[in-house]
């Protein structure tokens, strides 16, 4: 799964259609798999893993400064994960650059759902969010 974000700092109403002068374009990609050795089903425990590929398709610098998770379970129990950097980093992406890492995820259920934001400032000192597109945590071979 591959979103692209026009991700300005000016978009009050939420995503601003995509358009090719955009400074602050980022793009988001998750690949998710099931970890079967950190699972135990019989106590309802899934354990996913998943990558994500942040790209800078802007046309100016920017750093991630912070991230917002809501994890959704299937029971519809929403929790959501705020805090400082991905993976202890808060890297500064040149345009055209990308960062990518990998991290975790329990679950109560066999099937879940991530979505997000990245919060961002770009080399301007321009803050603006990144929106994580929504992506499905489940056993199955699934298309993101």
């Amino acid at each position: 799964m591959t979103e692209y974000i026009d991700a300005s700092g000016d978009n009050e109403g939420g995503a601003q259609a995509q358009d090719e002068d955009a400074i602050n374009r980022v793009a988001v990609s998750a690949d998710v798999q099931y970890v079967p050795e950190r699972s135990d089903p019989s106590s309802s425990m899934w354990f996913y893993a998943y990558t994500i590929t942040i790209r800078n398709e802007g046309k100016i610098g920017c750093q991630l400064l912070s991230r917002h998770w809501i994890i959704t379970d299937a029971t519809g129990h929403v929790e959501e994960v705020r805090g400082p950097g991905v993976v202890g980093q808060q890297p500064y992406l040149e345009p055209g650059e990308s960062f990518s890492y990998t991290s975790a995820c329990p679950l109560r259920t066999p099937v879940g759902s991530m979505r997000g934001s990245y919060q961002m400032v770009n080399a301007q000192g321009e803050h603006f969010d990144a929106p994580i597109p929504a992506f499905v945590l489940t056993r199955e071979q699934s298309v993101n």
